[in-house]
């Protein structure tokens, strides 16, 4: 397989950060770890041995990015609004430094690119998919909480406001642009979580995503697997293969 590693200092974020490129062709996936995870994350933890038929054959091609979420949601020790600010230059690290890369890596000008992630990951692929949708052709998020006014982000519903243009089930609820509904009209968007263990805040949110989705005739593929499927990583090979079937055929 072919792998590479880059790093630089990025003037949005002001730090250096690093990506893996996974493959030497195929269709391009930006993949965001899961909370507070790093770039290498996807292969330490086996999904890129899981996947590697559509990485050798071509099929697709990963870019695996840093995050800097205990810079950001996950930093405790700051307002919601400073947390907001923070990934929004997180946003602009993604958008203007990392989609240029992979468009030059890929010599595709012009395509849009798919985002993938597990967990946190999820929320990052979704919410960076609904926000640029004519940068990124669609998602395959899988085990993902949707609100930010949850325990784990320390945010109260009374707080939302701060973080409400980066809580996808917040601001897609309020969605009426004709611009992002025609692009989701085009997109790919796969959505995905199991009913077993640790999955109930995100079972909730899937389902409410669900009905969004439906409320808006916004084409996606919401799928609820069985109540012996966990949110833990060999469940999540075997639904990334699923989908990786259906989309890479």
């Amino acid at each position: 397989m072919h792998i590479e590693e880059h790093r630089w200092y990025s003037p949005h974020l002001d730090r250096e950060m690093a990506l893996k490129v996974y493959g030497h062709w195929g269709s391009p996936y930006i993949v965001f770890p899961c909370s507070s995870g790093r770039y290498y994350d996807y292969e330490g933890m086996g999904m890129i041995n899981a996947i590697s038929r559509f990485i050798n054959s071509g099929r697709i091609k990963l870019f695996c990015v840093d995050s800097i979420d205990s810079e950001s949601w996950y930093n405790f020790n700051v307002s919601p609004a400073e947390r907001n600010a923070r990934h929004d230059d997180y946003d602009r690290y993604i958008c203007r430094e990392v989609v240029p890369f992979v468009r030059h890596h890929c010599r595709l000008p012009h395509d849009r690119i798919m985002t993938n992630g597990c967990s946190m990951g999820a929320y990052h692929a979704l919410n960076f998919f609904l926000k640029h949708p004519d940068l990124f052709q669609g998602t395959i998020a899988l085990s993902g909480l949707y609100r930010l006014d949850r325990f784990e982000f320390g945010i109260s519903p009374e707080e939302l406001s701060a973080v409400f243009f980066n809580s996808p089930l917040s601001y897609l609820a309020t969605m009426t642009d004709p611009w992002y509904l025609e692009h989701y009209d085009c997109s790919d968007i796969i959505v995905c979580v199991g009913q077993g263990a640790w999955e109930e805040e995100s079972v909730a949110d899937t389902r409410h995503l669900d009905l969004i989705f439906r409320k808006k005739s916004i084409p996606a593929w919401v799928d609820f697997w069985g109540y012996d499927v966990n949110h833990d990583w060999p469940w999540w090979y075997r639904q990334m293969n699923y989908f990786l079937e259906h989309l890479c055929t």
